[in-house]
């Protein structure tokens, strides 16, 4: 039983069994391999830890112990004092902290704690102010010292049997990991090797020999990913010969003369950037990010009539019927007179039409189609599709960018992808991480950013639907959102925005024409109450985030947000840019439903910061990447390891090695073929990696 293999189920090892099986595979824990990779997520030193006996003052030290007593308390000038004191078991040590609530979220009376500072004697205690927190397990209050591993658990697994089976099975099977990078590498890019990094996380020595070991397994992991986009991209370059679509002087007058407003600087720039594009032999594959407002439908539309002028097709899919409504009504607006024959095809169309247009398309005859997912259906047949713009990506799967190249195509189209959320560095380099990127930075001239108001107390609240009231009546409209359909009795006031409309209809905006909109109204109610607010039948549209993107108002100058502690950051700036795209300065206020220290730290981000780009990197530190394009997608970053937050630097420095060993064609040699089986077993199919080499 010495030489069992890295696949080997835990639950056939020492100490483990059935029952602890089934907790371990909680944690996504199911083999040997599993268990090694599971890294600790923090390492408790215990080298150097003092009772409160031993402590000298004003010297950075640390105390280990439990915490017998809390408080929370307000002060002179408005400020938070929090404290938490800790029994070291020869005496008593108190931590205080200023305006950071939060600590006391962390902790509750018998937490194992330690505490890392300078501590000073008051009264006869010692206190600590500011220390450094870190919660651990409470075996570790008796433990003998050194450095031990931090792992997550789940019920039925201590910190100490999970550090115990991490070790034995490290001492038994580490010796079988191959190591998937050439020795030769280990010292260009500065590695230690793998097996003596996953020894080195899990049994550390030092601090410092802890850190290299977790350096080179999240190097692996971000490297197998990046290498995976960087073959992902060369496939899709290499998938066959693309359409040249020049831009002569004629055509670029002719489609100037259809806007009627100058393009911006950032316009300009992405116009050239794509327009190089479509004049290679290969295929365009470019993200278009713009903040709100910025005009990137434009640009869009500008590269579309490229195509078709070219004599193609050119078509834009959107994530949901009323975003492609929105473009269809906008580029419908923008070809007024134009002899561009265009379609809109949705799931909506009924049978006969959808028949017709089907045939249209695949002869030929319709040079410019908008529609949603209907677009990419197996019976939508191009005669010669040139150009694919995806509005809103992250709102379809990730593979959905390469479905309009078919397979039997002789020619590979040109592919954009757009979005209005401003995307993170490190959600670029990852998510889109096989796309060029252009960005369109600067607005509109006369487009004001919005003012944003974080109201939090009744009185302010009343004197916002004051306001709101003085705008409707002045002749502006607005906004109201909801973050749900149905109240419930947990959420409180606000929640449901049926009972919202109604209750607004009579209390402060009574008097006022104000609409109704939200996903579960069929198409024709949708349509016609986001027409009649349009139109200005009605001076305020109360809605769920159905209004989040492709509603176009200019009159609209307030937005009221119920409960905006429940919306992530870049979702609320994207509602706020439905406002003030007019010549009219907008007003947004978010009414704050929950009262703790994390949500105003998070709203507060939209006072100090109007535009996108800064918005987004803030949603991206305070969240994470799971959530922040505000949609959850199963597998959209399967990174083992890796944090996108914690680890950046790293995943700059990985991108650059992973993209230059495809490019250079090293990836390909000999050497490296562990490292693309690695690639291929982890990221073959999800990204759809030809085998080659």
């Amino acid at each position: 039983m010495d030489e069992l293999p890295l696949q080997t189920l835990v639950r056939f090892l020492p100490g483990v069994g059935p029952v602890r099986a089934e907790s371990l595979e909680r944690l996504g824990i199911e083999t040997v391999e599993d268990l090694l990779w599971q890294l600790p997520r923090d390492l408790v030193d215990l080298t150097e830890v003092r009772r409160v006996g031993e402590l000298e003052p004003e010297v950075v030290q640390t105390v280990r112990g439990e915490v017998v007593e809390l408080d929370d308390r307000r002060i002179s000038g408005g400020r938070r004092m929090s404290s938490v004191t800790i029994d070291s078991g020869d005496g008593f040590l108190k931590a205080t902290w200023f305006n950071q609530g939060w600590v006391l979220g962390r902790v509750h009376h018998g937490s194992a704690v330690l505490f890392s500072g300078k501590p000073k004697r008051r009264a006869g205690r010692w206190e600590m102010t500011h220390p450094r927190l870190q919660v651990i397990d409470t075996d570790d209050l008796d433990a003998n010292g050194g450095l031990l591993p931090k792992y997550a658990l789940t019920d039925g697994v201590t910190m100490e049997a999970m550090r115990r089976i991490t070790r034995e099975v490290v001492d038994r099977f580490v010796g079988q990991v191959d190591d998937p990078l050439p020795a030769s590498w280990l010292d260009r890019f500065e590695l230690v090797g793998l097996r003596a990094a996953l020894s080195g996380v899990h049994c550390p020595e030092s601090i410092e020999s802890y850190r290299a070991s977790r350096r080179r397994l999240i190097f692996d992991d971000l490297l197998e990913f990046l290498l995976g986009l960087a073959l992902r991209r060369r496939a899709w370059r290499a998938r066959g010969s693309a359409l040249q679509l020049p831009v002569s002087a004629k055509v670029d007058s002719r489609i100037r003369r259809r806007f009627p407003f100058e393009l911006t600087a950032g316009q300009e720039a992405a116009i050239e950037e794509i327009t190089g594009d479509m004049v290679e032999g290969h295929a365009m594959h470019r993200l278009l990010q713009a903040d709100v407002g910025a005009g990137k439908t434009a640009v869009a539309l500008y590269a579309m009539l490229v195509a078709i002028a070219a004599g193609h097709q050119a078509v834009l899919m959107a994530p949901t019927e009323l975003l492609a409504q929105q473009h269809w009504q906008t580029i419908e607006d923008l070809l007024s007179g134009s002899r561009v024959e265009r379609l809109l095809l949705t799931g909506q169309l009924g049978a006969a039409r959808r028949r017709d247009a089907l045939r249209g398309i695949a002869a030929g005859e319709i040079g410019l189609i908008v529609g949603t997912h209907a677009v990419i259906q197996q019976d939508v047949e191009f005669a010669s599709l040139g150009l694919a713009v995806i509005d809103e990506q992250h709102k379809f799967g990730v593979m959905q960018r390469s479905q309009f190249a078919r397979d039997d195509a002789s020619q590979t189209p040109h592919v954009l992808v757009m979005t209005a959320t401003p995307i993170p560095r490190s959600l670029c380099l990852t998510q889109f991480g096989d796309l060029d990127v252009t960005t369109i930075d600067d607005l509109p001239p006369g487009r004001q950013p919005v003012v944003t108001s974080v109201v939090r107390d009744k009185t302010n609240r009343d004197k916002a639907w004051q306001f709101v009231r003085e705008q409707v009546l002045g002749g502006r409209q607005a906004f109201v959102v909801c973050p749900r359909i149905d109240a419930g009795e947990e959420t409180g006031e606000g929640m449901g925005v049926e009972q919202t409309w109604q209750r607004l209809r009579e209390n402060e905006l009574s008097g006022v024409a104000v609409g109704l909109v939200h996903g579960r109204l069929d198409a024709d109610d949708k349509a016609r109450a986001m027409q009649e607010f349009r139109d200005g039948a009605t001076r305020v549209l109360v809605a769920t985030t159905v209004v989040e993107v492709g509603v176009d108002v200019p009159n609209a100058t307030v937005m009221v947000v119920y409960q905006a502690e429940r919306f992530g950051l870049s979702q609320l700036h994207q509602l706020r840019g439905r406002i003030g795209r007019g010549s009219y300065q907008g007003y947004c206020f978010l009414l704050a439903g929950r009262q703790d220290e994390s949500a105003a730290t998070r709203l507060d981000v939209l006072d100090e910061h109007t535009d996108g780009f800064s918005v987004a990197e803030a949603d991206f530190l305070l969240r994470g990447p799971g959530d922040v394009l505000g949609v959850r997608q199963h597998g959209e970053l399967p990174l083992r390891v890796a944090d996108l937050i914690v680890d950046r630097d790293l995943l700059e420095e990985t991108r650059t090695i992973a993209f230059d060993l495809v490019q250079s064609g090293e990836i390909d040699g000999e050497c490296a073929e562990r490292l693309r089986d690695r690639v291929f077993e982890r990221f073959g199919e999800l990204m759809e990696l030809p085998r080659t080499g």
